[in-house]
């Protein structure tokens, strides 16, 4: 055994076992170890001596922290960092299967679908670490781990450890931050400030790659290439590819742009203009307009005055159930709302758990909440037309959801004496009908027989009420961890209407509620059980609601990721892993209320943003200077 990995072994014995060494790169060596306590394989990457010398156990350490709270479908997550005898080291999942370099060195060009939905993966970890203020600074083939065909972006964040823990002293170790195929134009001119930016061109660079086989800039050494990103213009993908279609073609070449300001805003965007056929950057991000009669699966962006909404239809597809069917496209589309109405996330204190918008069954329609003249008011827009409508009658409204049919929008309004008023009013307009009142609702349902599923927090219990309005019906016995974990959040009705589907209001879990008999079911990894198991197993989020496509649709909790989870509505079986669907959703608390709504066959409309319970700490002084503590942005309460 080499002395290294003796030393190792020696220093590591009591968690974990050295196998062999897999690899080394510029700043480490990985070696394969099994994992003493939880009986697993795992890669320990090891930093190079020359390298941890400069860094310093404790600095290192604390730095990688900031990166061991990522988690996302695309991300290899960190398991353990640490110091032992000397070596500054770090654990990951092992991971059986090839990096994009193998099959880069193996098949030089990738098919133009599979590359595109490698990107467009890869950019959706980076729209979501970007938004956790993490950059990776070394995008590249060696670091996309390929899982069953699913790109697993490695050593996130390790680099800004790496360079935040050396401070300026990064020359003396003799290693650069990056890989010169991929650095972006201002990485390669070690400017220290770099952006999310930095990561889209190293994304686009890499993309390049898959298409022609070859990065945008090559040169005979590092000092070469360099030279060339700085200076140069890489040649459009289309003169090695004619195949590539032009909005590919096109977002490659915005993301490869010299300057930052000229790239991609996000890994949300870069996602956008890769998947829109009709994306061309001359007329921003342009979408085509269809008529409403089209219904194919959607992904539409619509710019609200700085917010973005968007639709998504999830169909077979997109799942997999039925990829050979060359009919079905995921199409994007860019819907503008007028100034004078933009959505707004922000009213009365109710609100703020709430939906702001909705989707009609047909998906033909929107209806959202904008603020005009300090109070908030329904509004409607078609897809395929740009004109919005104010309802009248409709001021202080909140939460708004169709009727089944679609000819009726139900909504909340607060009224003073601590009452909120349930009202429903037609899609053409008219004076509104109120339909009953409730001391706390947080969320609803409307069932095909008639009535309406209202969550009240007020005794922690589901109510019916009819759609005409009358009388309310309390659930009767609802099971105690129910009662005690604050209430349900958010209750869908399945198809049948007999269960519903909601998440627990203090811990999120996602659990199933019978409307016949009141039991209640978790919804977990395992499959779906009459009891709650461990932390580990549960699934947790927001908003969880059934897609005609087969899947349980819900906001991870915190992350604003959309997951969807196989699941079999009359079985009441879970079939599979949830999996990402979009990055990016904005949600209102940790657990619930992310602003997203789905109709009745399948599309989805979303406002994409951070979560707004997350903030940072700052100290305001008497003359109202305010400074920013030196905290993550995080969900905080009770700070005093």
């Amino acid at each position: 055994m080499p002395e290294p990995i003796h030393r190792l072994n020696a220093a590591l014995s009591d968690r974990y076992t050295i196998e062999r060494e897999l690899g080394a790169g510029g700043m480490a060596t990985v070696y394969l170890a099994h994992d003493v306590k939880h009986d697993r394989k795992v890669a320990i990457k090891v930093l190079k001596p020359e390298l941890a010398a400069v860094l310093g156990a404790e600095r290192f350490v604390q730095e990688i922290k900031t990166t061991a709270n990522l988690q996302h479908p695309h991300i290899l997550p960190l398991f353990d960092s640490g110091e032992a005898d000397g070596f500054l080291y770090y654990v990951m999942p092992y991971i059986e299967g090839d990096t994009l370099r193998d099959k880069l060195n193996r098949e030089t060009q990738l098919g133009i679908d599979e590359a595109v939905k490698i990107a467009t993966e890869v950019a959706d970890a980076l729209d979501y670490a970007h938004r956790q203020n993490v950059i990776h600074r070394d995008i590249k083939p060696e670091n996309i781990l390929l899982h069953d065909g699913r790109p697993m972006v490695a050593d996130f964040g390790i680099a800004l450890a790496v360079s935040a823990a050396a401070g300026g002293r990064m020359t003396e170790t003799g290693l650069s931050l990056g890989t010169p195929h991929y650095m972006s134009p201002e990485q390669a001119t070690a400017d220290k400030d770099l952006t999310n930016r930095s990561d889209i061109y190293s994304l686009g660079a890499m993309l390049y790659e898959m298409l022609t086989g070859s990065p945008p800039h090559v040169g005979s050494s590092a000092q070469q290439i360099i030279m060339k990103i700085v200076t140069e213009e890489a040649a459009p993908v289309t003169d090695a590819r004619k195949s590539v279609p032009p909005n590919v073609a096109a977002a490659v070449a915005k993301a490869l742009e010299k300057l930052p300001a000229d790239r991609f805003a996000s890994g949300h965007e870069f996602v956008h203009a890769l998947t829109t056929r009709e994306w061309l950057p001359a007329t921003g991000q342009r979408g085509a307009q269809h008529g409403a009669g089209v219904r194919a699966p959607w992904l539409v962006p619509v710019a609200v005055t700085g917010w973005l909404v968007a639709i998504v239809a999830f169909g077979y597809a997109l799942f997999g159930r039925d990829q050979g069917d060359a009919g079905v496209h995921v199409r994007e589309l860019s819907i503008l709302l007028p100034d004078s109405a933009p959505i707004t996330f922000t009213a009365p204190t109710p609100f703020i758990w709430q939906r702001a918008l909705a989707i009609s069954p047909d998906g033909a329609t929107i209806a959202y909440i904008a603020l005009a003249d300090s109070l908030t008011r329904l509004y409607t827009r078609p897809l395929d037309d740009r004109r919005v409508t104010a309802l009248d009658g409709t001021a202080g409204a909140y939460h708004p959801f169709f009727s089944p049919d679609g000819q009726w929008i139900a909504f909340f309004v607060s009224v003073e004496g601590g009452v909120d008023v349930l009202k429903k009013v037609r899609v053409t307009g008219g004076e509104p009908l109120i339909l009953g009142s409730f001391t706390f609702p947080v969320g609803a349902s409307w069932s095909t027989d008639g009535r309406i599923l209202v969550a009240d927090l007020e005794g922690n219990v589901p109510t019916w009420i009819g759609d005409g309005g009358g009388a309310t019906e309390v659930l009767d016995s609802v099971p105690r961890p129910l009662q005690f974990s604050g209430g349900l959040l958010s209750p869908s009705l399945l198809p049948g209407n007999e269960w519903a589907v909601g998440s627990m209001f203090y811990t999120g879990q996602l659990v199933l509620l019978s409307t016949r008999t009141n039991e209640l079911r978790w919804i977990t990894r395992l499959g779906v059980t009459r009891d709650s198991v461990d932390h580990a197993d549960r699934l947790v989020g927001g908003n969880p609601m059934y897609s005609p496509s087969g899947h349980l649709l819900y906001l991870s909790g915190g992350d604003g990721v959309l997951m969807a989870l196989p699941f079999d509505a009359d079985a009441l079986e879970v079939r599979g892993d949830p999996v990402s669907v979009v990055a990016g959703v904005r949600q209102e608390t940790t657990y619930g209320f992310g602003q997203f709504a789905m109709s009745a066959e399948g599309t989805v409309v979303y406002a994409p943003g951070s979560n707004a319970g997350r903030g940072s700490l700052a100290l305001i002084d008497e003359r109202g200077e305010i400074e920013l503590l030196p905290f993550r942005r995080a969900v905080y309460e009770f700070v005093q």
